[in-house]
């Protein structure tokens, strides 16, 4: 028998969907099929060896199957299992779970959570009583750096009026946030105290308050400076810490309605990449940027004003950015947008063997493949030319062009 045949590129529920209304599906059969087109690999850890037992049993009898870690069983009991199968077999799992005692009820319950997670691109963001809206458009994020030591543009703004500039500027380039930053948190770089960094920010935020359509965010890991910035008029509060250089800074932002940016780092900016070893990195950035979730939400925080970062070059090496940018979809577990920070940076030059000025190609190549996997917002230097990047690979993986 002669045909003609090929491999369909199924990423989501909606590329399923829509292979199948393409053939004429009626609708309860699409609701039907669709799940079975979507492979899912799920990783658990921790799992007990007789609970990973009925797990493997059941997704075999649905036609699934569970790998099983050998490691460390003999002292805890506990391993980690890798689940195999079509969303549709995952879910049926789900449904017979539970059903059982409590334990697998809630194994199910978080299952199904992380399916419907990893589905889910209307993904929204609280700021300063607003919400940005990912659904359609992503999120560009233009970085206003007012230091004298930036890797990338330290010293460039001689004058408020210069910085201001650059910021409407970035806004009509198509910015949907203005990022400023009064401390250089690039690798060795010293620290700056409170007033000397508030001398830097408040002149130019409060310059801007009220001329920007756009919310501004402040960059900083210090409670005093983020409250200031606020009552200036920022709308985000961007802490390269995730809360943990600055023990009141979640208690800060709590009083207020301001949305965060929690990013992962390990280490201060002076000592951040002494040490760059993982056992486990995707493992270790998704664990603690779920204790930063939890740090904010048991402040009072609403989940619903936090974006997360996994900190690209921040106590990283190029091979961490790197398996970071190509696993990146594995954030989506978290629930909550992601920001990516790319623009520039060192490991783009170490890998094209380019200096700072010169790498807008590989950072759109970095932008272009992390909107492909589901990230939302974009911290750039080139506003205008990563607009255009964005809006493209948008159109091409959600198949909708973005409003402009």
């Amino acid at each position: 028998m002669k045909c003609a045949m090929r491999l369909l590129s199924v990423r989501s529920l909606a590329d399923a969907q829509r292979d199948l209304a393409a053939l004429g599906i009626d609708p309860f059969s699409l609701r039907s099929f669709a799940p079975k087109m979507l492979y899912r690999v799920v990783k658990v850890d921790g799992v007990n060896l007789d609970d990973v037992a009925l797990l493997r049993k059941e997704l075999l009898a649905l036609g699934g199957d569970v790998a099983v870690g050998r490691s460390g069983v003999e002292e805890t009991g506990r391993t980690t299992a890798i689940l195999m199968g079509s969303d549709k077999q995952m879910r049926k799992l789900c449904s017979f779970l539970s059903g059982f005692q409590l334990d697998f009820s809630t194994f199910a319950n978080d299952l199904l959570r992380l399916l419907d997670n990893e589905a889910n691109l209307q993904r929204h963001w609280h700021v300063g009583g607003k919400i940005l809206e990912f659904s359609r458009r992503l999120c560009i994020m233009g970085i206003l750096n007012l230091t004298p030591d930036s890797f990338s543009d330290g010293n460039r703004y001689r004058s408020v009026d210069e910085a201001v500039e650059r910021a409407l500027q970035m806004e009509e380039d198509g910015a949907d946030i203005i990022d400023v930053g009064g401390e250089s948190t690039r690798p060795f770089a010293p620290p700056v105290s409170e007033l000397e960094e508030l001398r830097r920010v408040l002149p130019v935020l409060e310059k801007l308050n009220g001329r920007l359509k756009v919310p501004v965010s402040i960059d900083t890991y210090k409670a005093a400076v983020a409250r200031e910035a606020i009552a200036a008029g920022a709308a985000i509060v961007n802490d390269v810490s995730g809360f943990t250089f600055d023990r009141q800074m979640a208690e800060t932002v709590a009083e207020t309605d301001a949305g965060m940016v929690l990013m992962h780092t390990r280490g201060r900016p002076h000592e951040m990449q002494k040490d760059t070893r993982y056992k486990a990195l995707v493992d270790e950035v998704i664990h603690d940027l779920r204790a930063a979730v939890g740090r904010a939400v048991t402040v009072g925080i609403d989940a619903q004003r936090i974006v997360l970062d996994p900190g690209i070059g921040f106590g990283k090496d190029v091979r961490g950015n790197l398996e970071i940018l190509g696993r990146l979809s594995e954030f989506g577990v978290l629930g909550r947008p992601i920001l990516i920070g790319t623009s520039r940076k060192g490991f783009i030059g170490k890998v094209l063997d380019r200096e700072t000025t010169e790498r807008a190609f590989g950072t759109a190549a970095t932008v272009a493949l992390a909107v492909a996997d589901g990230a939302s917002i974009f911290r750039v230097h080139d506003v205008r030319e990563m607009r255009d990047v964005v809006d493209m690979a948008f159109a091409i993986t959600r198949q909708m062009t973005p409003p402009h």
